[in-house]
């Protein structure tokens, strides 16, 4: 039995035990999605990197399948087995996942270009993290199948996507930034509610990222054309 940093018992409707065993039946479940999940990152780096015309609608459509296929198949299908609440969990983030294909697909508001500079530099930690240290930790404290993984589960997920924003052109469309702020608060609880260490740097970028990208000012960025 995990030990809770503290004695939460009355916050949450399942155990560490219940928490981390969605996690083990949802990626036995969905394999080999994670490699999907991984490929899918690939190319979206590989986009943000070599900016082209295409590029917005590479990432775009790419962060929306994530959140959408995260809030349908993890949310609804696992993870509201032990909480309520993922229902509207898995509401959030299908919004959120229209929302970044509409700005990148049809309103053509979400658009990157080679950037320089702390902001790129952020962005970037964040891509790396979510994608090879997050789910690193996960495995040394879990080991696979029990621990979060990149592009399908909804911490990583919304890591990469405060990065991916980072990378954009400002200002950044204001109705991209909520919900992501909303997740950071909500599942970075479990960082002290379920001692999921890798999940503090979700707070700490949700509560400083997106203010950041709210107040559309940043440190000066170098930008080319692709």
């Amino acid at each position: 039995m995990r030990t809770l940093l503290w004695d939460v018992p009355m916050l949450l409707p399942f155990t560490p035990d219940q928490f981390l065993a969605v996690f083990a039946a949802y990626n036995l479940a969905v394999w080999p999605a994670q490699l999907v999940a991984y490929l899918l990152g690939l190319g979206m780096v590989l986009a943000l990197l070599r900016p082209t015309v295409w590029t917005h609608r590479i990432v775009g459509a790419g962060l929306g399948l994530m959140w959408v296929w995260t809030g349908v198949a993890y949310h609804v299908l696992f993870f509201a087995s032990i909480n309520k609440a993922a229902h509207a969990f898995a509401a959030l983030f299908v919004v959120q996942g229209l929302l970044f294909a509409h700005a990148a697909l049809l309103r053509f508001d979400l658009r990157f270009t080679r950037t320089h500079g702390l902001r790129a530099w952020l962005g970037w930690l964040l891509i790396a993290y979510s994608a090879l240290i997050h789910p690193l930790i996960g495995f040394a404290g879990n080991g696979y199948p029990a621990m979060p993984m990149f592009g399908i589960t909804p911490c990583p997920v919304t890591l990469f996507s405060l990065g991916v924003l980072l990378l954009a052109q400002q200002p950044v469309p204001r109705r991209l930034l909520l919900i992501p702020l909303v997740w950071a608060l909500v599942g970075g609880s479990a960082a002290f509610l379920l001692a999921v260490p890798q999940d503090w740097l979700l707070i700490a970028s949700g509560l400083l990222v997106v203010p950041w990208l709210w107040r559309r000012t940043s440190v000066p960025v170098r930008a080319t054309s692709a």
